[in-house]
């Protein structure tokens, strides 16, 4: 049971997390003849994921060092409020070479990928088939889904705030796992702690997610007015 929740974790939080990167992908196959984009798509793509999957193991190696779980939970908290707060990833160079278009895709999505490897390692818990097997199904829907994924997010925004949610629980496990911490919450006497301040954070980020969303949208308006 523990390994197909932990499955469906890691398959949603690739699929919420991975929203813009095809956005990446089709804006910088844009200027391509539409016979060489399939291709930049595919190679793009394909080089991006064999990247991702070799971070993921390194990602999860790291974590097995003193403090940086801790260090890894906080960096998802910051990743899980920006994800409701809402982003601007920028504009996409476009190229007109398809290997121009495939370079563009890796880096960029190399450079975007880094909450997809600290979640999926965070999520795993050192367990290599879970990781094989999330990112064998989740890459695919993202690669070949990833336009109708980001229709849905739009319209239907809880699924965003459920990523979040779920990213936030994530950093609580990662850092009550750190030994550090588990040591004293042991210590204490109090396990139970762990599952606590995994739900809290789950809650806090939304909260505070959603208060910088709120105030983005009034500094808009305000500027809109004083226009």
């Amino acid at each position: 049971m523990d390994f197909i929740v932990g499955l469906l974790e890691i398959i949603l939080l690739n699929i919420v997390l991975s929203g813009d990167n095809a956005v990446v992908i089709a804006m910088a196959c844009r200027n391509l003849p539409s016979q060489q984009q399939n291709k930049a798509i595919f190679w793009g793509s394909f080089g991006a994921i064999i990247l991702r999957i070799i971070l993921t193991f390194i990602a999860v190696g790291l974590l097995e060092l003193p403090y940086l779980k801790i260090i890894g939970g906080l960096l998802l908290i910051y990743i899980a409020v920006n994800l409701i707060k809402g982003e601007d990833e920028g504009d996409v160079k476009a190229s007109a070479s398809i290997i121009g278009a495939i370079r563009t895709i890796v880096i960029a999505d190399l450079i975007m990928s880094l909450d997809n490897v600290v979640a999926v390692a965070g999520a795993a818990h050192n367990n290599i088939l879970l990781i094989i097997i999330g990112l064998a199904v989740s890459i695919p829907l993202i690669v070949w889904g990833s336009q109708m994924l980001m229709k849905l997010m739009q319209r239907f925004p809880i699924i965003i705030i459920l990523g979040a949610a779920l990213l936030g629980y994530t950093s609580g496990e990662m850092i009550t796992e750190d030994d550090i911490i588990s040591d004293w919450l042991d210590e204490l006497g109090l396990p139970y702690l762990k599952v606590i301040i995994s739900l809290v954070l789950a809650v806090a980020v939304v909260g505070i997610g959603k208060a910088l969303e709120a105030r983005g949208k009034r500094k808009q308006e305000q500027m809109k007015d004083d226009k």
